[in-house]
């Protein structure tokens, strides 16, 4: 239960113009992006695989709306009450559906998103059978979203996927010609290797960088401090916090359909009062009580 804070493209924007690497876990759902908040982070990240997997159950191929996309990033925001940075894929479209992507994304509350030079359906900038579209209309789209948004402090993340495609000097290319159209970050996605990491940073010295700490092991796990080093000021982690409840989950689904009984595993999970601190009970019960609920319609443990 929040309000969204407002200024929250500004609140990023100043976060991005100080020194250091900026740590923006990866969330696909409200529930993830509390967990982010109460940890203390400053910015979080919408994953697109990760709200494909939660929404479809399915892989980051295209399935998505926009609508899907947008919906799903304003109850972020509304759950972290942090800047979020979100996935816009494509932008949907050539340049003036690009533009509604835009607008939509900011009246959700998000405070920037990253829009690539995939053709569609796009794919996981981590999966084989990417195409990318001419540079030219890429260039066009950034422009538009660029025009489109409201707030000048709304960040506009321009991600290139021609590495895997086209190699790695057309998609240095791809990043002047996008930070020429307009791009305040540039994302050259899946850089292979410490050497290309290094390529990358040297060739956009003085420029926003993102990094994509991706799980596929293409790109190189490196600290924050480091990256802040190399010029990255934004570091995103997309699917990690799913990563690392999968086993979680399916080591009590396992025991529970082998056994028939969580007895034996309650001291290994959260309990009820972690549970529903987490999801705001608190916070509900300071407004019930401000307003005057009578105490037996009051909610309680």
């Amino acid at each position: 239960m929040s309000d969204r804070a407002p200024g929250a493209a500004s609140q990023l924007r100043k976060l991005l113009s100080k020194p250091g690497c900026v740590v923006a876990p990866g969330v696909a759902d409200a529930f993830a992006a509390r967990l982010v908040k109460l940890e203390g982070f400053q910015a979080v990240y919408m994953t697109g695989f990760g709200t494909s997997l939660t929404r479809l159950g399915m892989p980051d191929v295209g399935l998505l709306t926009a609508t899907e996309m947008i919906d799903n990033a304003g109850r972020i925001v509304d759950a972290s009450e942090l800047p979020v940075i979100a996935d816009a894929d494509t932008g949907y479209g050539n340049p003036i559906n690009t533009r509604r992507t835009i607008r939509d994304y900011e009246k959700a509350g998000v405070a920037g998103v990253h829009i690539e030079d995939q053709a569609w359906p796009k794919r996981c900038g981590h999966l084989a059978g990417k195409r990318v579209i001419p540079t030219a209309e890429m260039v066009a789209k950034i422009k538009a979203a660029c025009d489109a948004r409201r707030d000048d402090d709304f960040v506009i993340i321009t991600r290139t996927d021609a590495i895997a495609v086209e190699g790695l000097e057309s998609a240095l290319e791809r990043g002047e010609r996008y930070r020429e159209a307009g791009a305040d970050v540039l994302f050259i996605e899946a850089p292979v290797g410490r050497e290309q990491v290094e390529i990358v940073s040297k060739r956009f010295k003085g420029v926003p960088l993102l990094y994509n700490m991706a799980a596929s092991g293409k790109t190189p796990d490196l600290p924050a401090d480091e990256l802040g080093r190399l010029g990255f000021k934004l570091s995103i982690y997309p699917n990690w916090v799913i990563l690392a409840a999968i086993p979680a989950m399916q080591n009590l689904l396992r025991e529970l359909h082998k056994t028939g009984s969580i007895a034996h595993m309650r001291d290994q999970v959260a309990n009820f009062k972690q549970f529903t601190d987490i999801a705001g009970l608190p916070e509900i019960q300071k407004l019930e009580e401000k307003y005057g609920l009578p105490e037996d319609q009051r909610a309680g443990l």
